[in-house]
This record gives C-alpha cells, structure tokens and sequence, in this order.
C-alpha cells in the first residue's frame, strides 16, 4: 500500500506562489504591504534588470552578488541564493517564499555583536595606582 505525499502549497496574501511568479512585478505590487507597493512602484525597473540578471546567472550556475540591500523580494527570486553585501563581505542568502515582501539587506546584519573584553592600563582609576 503505497501512501500519496502532497506537496505543501504555498500561499501569499491568498495567492498561489506559482501564480505570482507568472505576473510583472508593477502587478505584484498590489499584493504587497503598503510600504514594500510604494518602493516597489517607484522602484520596478531596478527589480526587474535585478531579477533578469539573478535568473540569468542562475541559469550559468554563477554566483549571484549584490550591493543592492534595498531590493524588495519578489516570488521570482524564491529558490536562489543571492550574496548581499554588509558592509565587509557578502552574506549568502537563500530565498525562501516566506521572505516575500522583505528587503534583500534584513538578511544580511551589517552590525556584528560586541564583545567588550576587559578594561586597559589608564581607563580606570584603581589601574591609575598600579601605572607609577
């Protein structure tokens, strides 16, 4: 007895992820949140050479990189890795269908954690003492 596994279908605001991909990015637009429309609207000929030139370097088995930390992400994007750059390096980031609508820069931190180690010579008054 052999069991049927169903592919989980993913959604969008309703919308089937397949569907969204098949459509230019100004009519994705209205399927955003308000701000994601607004910089995608004002901004579509960046995303789509963006896009273009991300499938075609997929295509090449290139390794996609960017500068670009404010590409909004479009379903056409879901599945690649993109290296986006924080300001020292490239990040890779896989695209996944939940990060629709997100920046490409929310995925590569450009601030690290600090660690303070302990105080030097001079920057407290009881090393002051030990300094003469």
């Amino acid at each position: 007895m052999e069991e049927v596994v169903k592919s989980k279908e993913t959604f969008y605001r309703g919308q089937k992820i397949d569907f969204l991909k098949t459509l230019d990015v100004r009519e994705l637009a209205k399927y955003l949140t308000s701000r994601s429309r607004r910089s995608v609207l004002r901004k579509f000929d960046i995303i789509e050479q963006f896009v273009k030139r991300c499938e075609t370097s997929f295509e090449q088995n290139k390794r996609i990189r960017t500068h670009k930390r404010d590409i909004v992400i479009v379903p056409k994007l879901v599945g690649m890795t993109i290296g986006v750059y924080n300001g020292k390096n490239f990040n890779n980031v896989l695209i996944t269908y939940e990060m629709i609508g997100h920046r490409l820069g929310e995925f590569a931190p450009s601030r690290s954690r600090v660690n303070h180690g302990s105080a030097g010579i001079g920057s407290t008054k009881s090393s002051k003492s030990k300094k003469k």
